[in-house]
């Protein structure tokens, strides 16, 4: 029986197959990278907000502390948002006419709520407590970024899983002292400069974490990489 496809078949076949199998695995990589970008995170872009908000102003300039907005943070999984009348407080006594406030006091007026467009977010199917990283001694600045450095919000990171799972499979290296979490300004310790801890002198960041993982009792990474306690 004569051959019906000449030997040159063969090579084509395998070519073919390792072009596909170099489609299939760029087309991979180039999801993930968009996954990772700006384009689908918004990771370091400003977000369109009704009041020009200026962290950095508040938080930097007049020394504001976070809790005065996000009221919550300690006791709830969201941080919460300040409703109008605490920008108010403020507001009502300085600065009573600049026009960009004007939606503030609007929503002062009427009773309607400002409707802020949300920076940092995780996927509905994943569940995040503020209250217990605080309490763990988790620093504002390792999830959000230099905030008080930020003249509008943008997202510093990606909030994506494997952000998350960097932190959880190494705890120790984020912990801070529960009276300096919402201290912008607060550096882990060196040799030059110390923290102190319950009467302890620490002057690096893995011996200060060792520490803080026992006093606040931070689960094993076992535990906090386990799919239930993020996916619930």
């Amino acid at each position: 029986m004569p051959q019906l496809f000449h030997r040159s078949t063969n090579t084509a076949a395998r070519a073919s197959i390792i072009a596909l199998l170099i489609v299939v695995s760029g087309a991979f990589w180039v999801f993930a990278e968009m996954q990772r970008s700006p384009y689908y995170s918004w990771r370091g872009v400003n977000r369109e907000q009704p009041v020009p908000f200026s962290h950095q102003h508040h938080v930097s300039g007049l020394g504001l502390d976070c809790r005065y907005c996000h009221t919550t943070v300690e006791v709830s999984n969201f941080a919460g948002i300040p409703p109008t009348k605490t920008c108010m407080n403020c507001h009502s006594q300085i600065w009573t006419n600049a026009p960009m406030l004007e939606p503030v006091r609007e929503s002062f007026r009427t009773g309607r709520s400002l409707q802020w467009t949300r920076v940092n977010a995780v996927p509905d199917f994943v569940y995040f407590d503020h209250s217990i990283h605080i309490n763990k001694g988790v620093g504002c600045k390792s999830c959000h970024g230099p905030v008080d450095q930020m003249p509008l919000m943008h997202a510093e990171y990606s909030m994506q899983m494997e952000f998350c799972l960097n932190c959880h499979r190494d705890t120790a290296k984020e912990l801070r002292p529960r009276e300096s979490v919402f201290d912008m300004t607060y550096q882990q310790p060196t040799k030059g400069r110390p923290v102190a801890v319950a009467g302890k002198q620490f002057t690096n960041q893995v011996e200060l974490g060792s520490y803080l993982q026992k006093l606040y009792h931070v689960r094993g990474e076992r535990d906090i990489t386990s799919c239930n306690t993020c996916h619930r």
